[in-house]
């Protein structure tokens, strides 16, 4: 199927549009005509090879909303023009432990990624959202609630899922108190879903300007933590952190801001090393967690919740053309909140 898109050649250049051959629809997948897609910050790490294990051609995107374009025999539950999604992952082996709890992220043999992974056949690259189409099999393709916007639902496949599976898994709820650090494309959906789950939730930012977003996204306090005494002011208040920072940051504070058996939850991506101090680790038995999106279950249990809360991402809508300014945008925090790809214009 040819299919075109925007890809990366080299870690330094310019994504430019690029046309390539998807595989044939197979008994279990399903064909998706791609609408729209987010770029997510991990784009951006991967295009520019900052982790160190691109290769190229690269055509990143796996916060894909899209329609169901046809279906391979053995699918049963999508038809042609359903509205669906598609995130960050594309297939898993299926029989492992974490695959068969529902763990595909987890997949013990490796998970196939959006983009960057290989095919089944292992020869065949896989390439991302940035695209006219996609192919998919069916268990990693999830339905999108009724009344949700499209556009403004793409980046709920990788910022609503990255920041909901951990939070659940610390068992926030009603009552719970829940500090966000970083009000990015990752922290809004945060702060949204926190608050969608009851929390009382704080946002710890070093931009005195984003406090009144922070407000109406559902924050009932905001911190500056470049203030003098800040993060002291804060010890031992809350029940779990959200750090979606993705750049190189000491850690110590916010794990002294934790309540004894808090959670430090990690979803920020940052290529350099983190720093921090183990004694508030050992004094109160805090935890630190990493967590890299969901599972298949958990990622349509969140798009359900958000379908039920009403809850979108904040976007700004643009052409292909406009992939690269959108990339140093990103880079500078100039979006709010974040980028989402017209893949209707390709």
């Amino acid at each position: 199927m040819q299919t075109r898109g925007y890809a990366a050649q080299a870690p330094d250049q310019p994504l430019a549009p690029f046309t390539f051959e998807r595989r044939a629809l197979g008994d279990r997948d399903v064909q998706v005509t791609i609408d729209f897609c987010g770029i997510c910050h991990s784009d951006i790490h991967f295009a520019r090879n900052e982790w160190g294990f691109t290769s190229y051609p690269c055509v990143p995107g796996h916060e894909i909303i899209g329609r169901v374009v046809s279906t391979g025999k053995s699918v049963r539950r999508l038809e042609p023009g359903q509205r669906v999604g598609v995130g960050c992952f594309v297939n898993s082996c299926g029989h492992c432990g974490r695959c068969r709890s529902g763990h595909e992220n987890y997949c013990e043999t490796g998970v196939t990624m959006t983009y960057g992974s290989m095919e089944a056949d292992g020869i065949t690259p896989t390439f991302g959202g940035y695209a006219t189409q996609i192919v998919v099999d069916d268990h990693f393709v999830f339905t999108l609630p009724d009344g949700l916007d499209a556009a403004r639902s793409a980046p709920l496949l990788c910022a609503g899922i990255t920041t909901y599976t951990p939070m659940r898994e610390a068992g926030i709820t009603e009552g719970s108190r829940v500090a966000v650090m970083g009000l990015g494309g990752l922290g809004h959906m945060g702060v949204k879903l926190a608050a969608s789950f009851g929390a009382e939730v704080t946002v710890l930012s070093r931009s005195p300007n984003k406090e009144e977003d922070a407000r109406k996204l559902g924050a009932t306090e905001f911190v500056l933590t470049n203030t003098a005494g800040a993060l002291e002011a804060l010890a031992g208040r809350y029940d779990a952190i959200l750090d979606t920072i993705s750049a190189r940051h000491d850690i110590t504070g916010a794990l002294n801001c934790l309540k004894a058996g808090g959670t430090l939850m990690l979803v920020g991506a940052a290529p350099e090393p983190l720093e921090f101090n183990a004694i508030p680790l050992l004094f109160g038995g805090r935890r630190i967690v990493g967590s890299l999106v969901g599972g298949v279950p958990d990622t349509q249990a969140m798009l359900d919740h958000c379908g039920h809360h009403g809850i979108v991402s904040d976007i700004e809508l643009i052409p292909p053309e406009e992939i690269n300014t959108a990339y140093e945008r990103t880079l500078k925090g100039d979006v709010k909140y974040r980028f989402v790809i017209d893949c209707t214009k390709l």
